[in-house]
C-alpha cells in the first residue's frame, strides 16, 4: 500500500512539471519587421480647434548691420490665412501668405535717427482667416536694438588747448563730457605745479575755475611767462579712461590792486605836501605884508611931514616959518628908521612866489596823471611822475621851513591861496 502511494505521487510530480519542461522547450520568436509610421501630421481644420501661433518669440533682440529671417507658424492650413502688422518699426515686414518676417538692421536707419539703439519697440502681429474673419489672432512682440560697436567717450574741454592769460585774470571753463557706450562717471585732475582753485573738477559739465596770483611768474622765469599744464582722465565704471589736456600760458603782468595803492599814496603825499607848502606860504606873505604896512606907513608919514612944512613956511606968521622949514628935514629923518625898523623882505618875497609856483605845479602834476578807465595801463608811469615830481619840489624847497597846519582847516587855507586878492598879488606883471 505503500509502494502504491509512492508510485502515485511520482506520476502526479511527473503530470504537473510536464507542461513547464515543453514551454522552456519551444523556441522565442521576436517580430523584426518595422511598423509603418504616417509623417504626414494630421490638420485639424476645424472650427472646434482655436487659432494659434505655434513658434512666435515674444522678445527678439537684434544687433545693428544684423539680418532677420524668421517663419511663424500656426496649427491649421495657412494656405487660407494672412498675416499682417500694426506699429512696426522702419524696415520690418512680413510676408502675409507664409509668415515670414524679414528685417535688414541697417545702420543708416540708426545714424538717420528713424531708429534708436537700447529702445524696446512694441509690434502688433495678427492672422486672419480668408474667409472667416472672426478666426484670427491679433498678439504682440517686442523687438530691441543694439550696438555692438565700442563708442568711446571722451572729454571735451570748453576752451582751446592752448590759452594765454595774464597775472590776475580768472580762467574759467567747462569739462564736457561725449558719452560714448559706457559714460564717464567720475574725473580726477592733475597739474605740472601746485594750485589753489576755486572749484574742482570731479564730474562732467563740472567748471574749473582759477584765479590767477600776482606772484604766480617769478623774477627766474625765462621770457617773464610761466607755462601750466593741466590734465583731466575721465573714467566710466569699467575704469577706461579718456584724457585731456590744457596748456595755460601764463604772462607777467602788472598788480593792478598794488599799484591802485601806491597811486593813491603818492596823491595823498603830494596833498599832504601841498597843504603844509600853503600854510608855510601863509606865514611868509603875512611877513610880507606886514613890513610892506610899515614901510607904507614911515612913507606916508615922511610925505605929509613934508607937505606940512611946505605949507607952514608959505604962511605968514613967523613961528609957522620956522616949523615949516624944520618939517621937511624931519620926513627926511624917517627915511633911515624905516629901513632900520621894517627893511624889504625881498627875500620871504622870493620865498613865497617860489612856494606858490611849487604849490600850483604840483596840483597840475596831480590833475594831469589822473587815472582813466577801471584800469589804467599807465599807471605804474603816472606814479613815478608823480613821486619824482614831488621828489623834485622837496629838494628844491630844502631850505623852506615847513610846517604843519595845526589851527587851520583845508578849506580855509585853500580860501586863502586862491583869494583874489593874493592871486593878484603874485601874478605875473608884464
Amino acid at each position: 500500500m505503500v509502494k502504491s502511494r509512492i508510485v502515485q505521487n511520482i506520476l502526479l510530480v511527473i503530470f504537473l512539471i510536464s507542461p513547464v519542461a515543453q514551454l522552456f522547450s519551444q523556441e522565442v520568436r521576436v517580430d523584426t519587421l518595422r511598423k509603418h509610421t504616417d509623417t504626414i501630421p494630421i490638420i485639424h481644420d476645424s472650427a472646434d480647434v482655436a487659432l494659434r501661433i505655434k513658434n512666435l518669440n515674444p522678445y527678439v533682440t537684434l544687433p545693428v548691420d544684423s539680418t532677420l529671417n524668421y517663419r511663424l507658424e500656426i496649427n491649421k492650413d495657412q494656405t487660407k490665412y494672412y498675416w499682417y502688422l500694426r506699429n512696426s518699426p522702419v524696415g520690418l515686414r512680413i510676408n502675409k501668405d507664409n509668415g515670414q518676417l524679414t528685417f535688414k538692421a541697417e545702420k543708416s536707419y540708426f545714424l538717420s535717427g528713424r531708429l534708436r539703439y537700447d529702445h524696446e519697440y512694441k509690434v502688433f502681429l495678427g492672422v486672419q482667416n480668408l474667409d472667416n474673419p472672426a478666426d484670427r489672432v491679433d498678439t504682440f512682440f517686442s523687438i530691441l536694438f543694439y550696438n555692438t560697436e565700442i563708442i568711446p567717450s571722451r572729454l571735451k574741454p570748453s576752451v582751446s588747448s592752448t590759452l594765454w592769460v595774464d597775472e590776475g585774470d580768472t580762467v574759467a571753463f567747462k569739462v564736457q563730457c561725449e558719452n560714448g557706450n559706457f559714460p564717464i562717471e567720475n574725473i580726477t585732475f592733475y597739474a605740472n605745479m601746485p594750485l589753489k582753485v576755486v572749484s574742482q573738477v570731479k564730474k562732467c559739465d563740472d567748471d574749473f575755475v582759477w584765479a590767477v596770483p600776482f606772484d604766480f611768474v617769478k623774477d627766474t622765469d625765462s621770457g617773464k611767462v610761466k607755462i601750466l599744464n593741466l590734465t583731466f582722465v575721465g573714467a566710466n565704471k569699467f575704469m577706461n579712461k579718456d584724457t585731456a589736456g590744457v596748456k595755460i600760458i601764463v604772462r607777467d603782468a602788472l598788480n593792478y590792486p598794488i599799484a591802485v595803492q601806491d597811486y593813491n599814496l603818492a596823491v595823498r603825499n603830494i596833498n599832504t605836501y601841498i597843504l603844509q607848502l600853503k600854510y608855510s606860504f601863509l606865514q611868509l606873505d603875512k611877513r610880507v605884508r606886514g613890513t610892506k604896512n610899515t614901510r607904507t606907513t614911515f612913507d606916508i608919514t615922511g610925505s605929509t611931514t613934508a607937505l606940512t612944512g611946505s605949507i607952514l613956511a608959505s604962511s605968514t606968521g613967523e613961528g609957522s616959518q620956522k616949523v615949516g622949514k624944520v618939517l621937511p628935514s624931519v620926513g627926511v629923518s624917517l627915511v633911515p628908521i624905516k629901513e632900520a625898523i621894517a627893511p624889504q623882505k625881498v627875500f620871504d618875497q622870493n620865498q613865497a612866489s617860489l612856494v606858490r609856483t611849487s604849490i600850483k605845479r604840483l596840483e597840475y602834476m596831480v590833475r594831469d596823471n589822473t587815472l582813466v578807465g577801471e584800469r589804467d595801463p599807465n599807471i605804474s608811469q603816472k606814479t613815478a611822475k608823480l613821486k619824482d615830481e614831488l621828489k623834485q619840489i622837496q629838494i628844491q624847497l630844502i631850505d623852506i621851513p615847513i610846517v604843519d597846519a595845526n589851527d587851520m582847516t583845508e578849506e580855509e587855507l585853500n580860501e586863502y591861496f586862491n583869494s583874489p586878492k593874493v592871486s593878484k598879488k603874485y601874478r605875473l606883471k608884464k
